[in-house]
């Protein structure tokens, strides 16, 4: 499991990597908000350790920016304890908070907790070929979906780009990227032919398709599932 390790401190920053790499982790390390997005989008990272205060681009605005495309999870370290700032973090994404000074092996395991959570019960909780979020179940191998238990009628196109984004949670998709990878082409396609999809998917899965609680669209850039 690759972890980084996000703090303007390298002494922090060093020692969390000590006890990771004791573990057995591989450890990344960044400095500010700028060095751990560009590690993000080098690397492939399961859990990020981010100290909110720091320099260039601070923990929240980092954080906010990874979950426009990424769903690892997140443990913020901050030296605030108050209630205010810990809901601001989780509010803006956070998987949990750490306050400074923290005891090492409570941190570990927070560490291993919020791992397991994410490859065993999984962000996409998968058995026996289904792909589970919440209530919205995908089979891959029969090629059917399910919302709160009943069963939903997709086209063969629509389940391919509902499959697409489930696969990928949290990550967004430009109408140009659900394209290459669904249709198989180069050739460029009319972004309202992605948008007519789209909808027609959200009128099968979504209760209140003005209100969706899966399938969103990040105006200006794509789509994805939360």
């Amino acid at each position: 499991m690759n972890i980084l390790v996000v703090d303007d401190d390298r002494e922090i920053v060093n020692s969390i990597g000590i006890f990771l790499s004791g573990e057995g982790y591989r450890v990344y390390k960044a400095y500010d908000g700028f060095q751990a997005l560009e590690c993000l989008a080098e690397q492939e990272i399961h859990l990020m350790i981010l100290d909110i205060m720091m320099p260039k681009l601070d923990g929240i605005q980092t954080l906010l920016k990874l979950r426009q495309s990424r769903n690892i999870p997140v443990i913020l370290l901050s030296a605030k304890s108050e209630d205010t700032d810990k809901i601001f973090g989780l509010t803006a994404g956070a998987d949990d908070y750490v306050t400074k000074p923290f005891n090492p092996s409570e941190l570990m395991a927070r560490v291993k907790s919020q791992l397991r959570r994410y490859t065993t019960l999984g962000s996409l909780g998968k058995q026996n070929g289904e792909i589970t979020i919440e209530g919205l179940s995908l089979n891959t191998e029969t090629k059917t979906v399910k919302v709160d238990g009943e069963p939903v009628r997709l086209t063969p196109l629509e389940y391919r780009i509902l499959e697409l984004l489930v696969r990928n949670r949290g990550r967004v998709f430009s109408a140009d990227e659900i394209y290459r990878n669904v249709w198989k082409e180069e050739s460029p396609v009319d972004n309202n032919t992605i948008a007519v999809h789209v909808r027609h998917i959200r009128e099968k899965i979504e209760i209140n398709p003005k209100e969706p609680r899966y399938l969103k669209v990040v105006w200006g850039i794509g789509y994805k599932i939360c």
